[in-house]
């Protein structure tokens, strides 16, 4: 929410008219200016939920090629760490990695890394090795909550600890010491694919614009009349309405909630979020935290981290691993 003299004044839906995708909707100003940059946007289904970019440019037709650049880059890193193609470096570790090492790139090794840094900072809480306990949940296609014995195979086993990461002659490889696990980077992936992305426009030298991922944004620069971002986090209760909006620049932010992928069963809601400790969905007293700091994948790893476990827990880990992000909201 935005403070005008003293008051708290929430954004009205004219002001958020563009940029609208997951959890958050961003503000830009409604009219587009016939003169000088503009917002230059487009949207594609990427990394399993829609991807949309925003450019302010003076120069529609190179601000449309920049996003290309960026949208290609989304793609290639949902190619590289997704688990559902099976022949991604991920995908090709959960099918092969079991007492083999597999090669992977340097990237997805820095990725796997950081995870487990977050992983272990957490104490278990985030985990990026829930792969074979997700696709037990499978939110999307259940309507009823599997068997408890299958859920309690994955509860308190801190997976994490059974992922390897090493070289070989000169080759980064992973190595998986259980068979109950399979690496997930759905808490962190998406926020380095907004990072690339960012990356990338900032390579064709744009200096402005917003990255938008599902429940993962960037905020580069400033929106189009000069001010910060203006991001605005949808309410849990009513996705058609706003719970706050941040102004945001040169930030990263991420939202957990339970409230974009769920089923519900015997007055339960069971989302996608899953915590470590039980093997099944997080019985947060959150509906949705929203985390902000320099990179997005932090911002992610920290709002996954929050919402499974503590935002005290969260500022914790923060501090050692991130020390600039901060919970800025909660619900």
């Amino acid at each position: 929410m935005t403070v005008e003299n003293g008051k708290r004044s929430f954004p009205s839906r004219r002001d958020f008219i563009s940029l609208g995708i997951g959890a958050f909707v961003v503000g830009t100003v409604p009219f587009v200016r016939s003169r000088g940059p503009r917002l230059v946007r487009r949207t594609l289904p990427l990394m399993g939920t829609l991807a949309e970019i925003g450019v302010v440019h003076g120069d529609e037709v190179y601000a449309q090629k920049a996003m290309d650049a960026a949208f290609q880059e989304l793609g290639r890193v949902e190619a590289l760490l997704t688990r559902y193609r099976g022949a991604s470096e991920v995908g090709t570790a959960n099918r092969l990695a079991f007492g083999t090492p597999q090669v992977v790139s340097q990237e997805t090794a820095r990725v796997l890394r950081r995870s487990l840094r977050w992983a272990d900072a957490s104490q278990g809480a985030f985990d990026p090795c829930l792969a074979q306990a997700m696709g037990l949940w499978n939110v999307g296609e259940r309507q009823r909550p599997p068997a408890s014995r299958d859920v309690r195979r994955f509860a308190r086993r801190d997976l994490y600890r059974a992922l390897e990461i090493g070289r070989s002659r000169g080759r980064d490889v992973v190595l998986f010491h259980e068979d109950d696990m399979g690496v997930d980077l759905g808490g962190i992936g998406k926020g380095y694919g907004v990072d690339r992305a960012v990356a990338v426009l900032r390579e064709w030298g744009i200096q402005n614009a917003l990255v938008n991922v599902g429940g993962d944004l960037y905020a580069l620069g400033e929106s189009e009349d000069g001010d910060p971002w203006k991001v605005g986090v949808r309410s849990p209760e009513d996705p058609g309405s706003l719970a706050t909006s941040l102004p945001m620049r040169d930030k990263g932010v991420a939202t957990s909630g339970d409230y974009l992928q769920y089923f519900e069963h015997g007055g339960r809601r069971y989302h996608h979020v899953l915590d470590p400790a039980t093997g099944e969905p997080s019985r947060s007293r959150m509906r949705s935290v929203t985390v902000a700091a320099d990179r997005c994948m932090d911002a992610d790893a920290a709002a996954t981290t929050a919402f499974v476990s503590s935002v005290e827990r969260a500022c914790r880990v923060m501090t050692r691993v991130a020390p600039e992000g901060e919970v800025v909201h909660t619900i």
